[in-house]
């Protein structure tokens, strides 16, 4: 499913959320898949169980997913999925600083945009 990054700064539940959240957005993961139990997970995984359900909790926190007593968690539809603002707007920053990197290594506002837009296409 995918592979954990122990020598990560970021912790082991978040990675878990981070690669789920990847895996529904890409539709890798489509609305309706059951995901693995916590515990198959947390064995899968080699991590606590407590750190899978953390990371279950959040995701269905968020709408990702959602649980149906006694037949497992479910990949929700993306209409369902709520966007964190306070997260997009870290992001936002994150752009920014990019975009002006960009300008500041010699770059046009023009061809820091174009970078910007190229990315995104690519991106799709």
């Amino acid at each position: 499913m995918f592979q954990l990054d122990l020598t990560s700064h970021r912790s082991i539940y978040q990675q878990v959320v981070d690669n789920f959240k990847e895996l529904i957005m890409t539709e890798a993961l489509p609305a309706g898949s059951r995901l693995p139990s916590v515990r198959e997970l947390s064995r899968l995984l080699s991590v606590n169980p407590n750190t899978v359900q953390k990371a279950y909790r959040e995701l269905e926190r968020a709408g990702f997913v959602h649980t149906a007593s006694g037949r497992g968690t479910f990949v929700s539809e993306k209409t369902k999925i709520l966007p964190d603002p306070a997260r997009i707007e870290t992001l936002r920053q994150e752009i920014r600083s990019a975009y002006s990197a960009l300008k500041y290594s010699g770059l046009s506002p023009e061809e820091a945009k174009a970078i910007v837009l190229e990315i995104i296409e690519e991106e799709g």
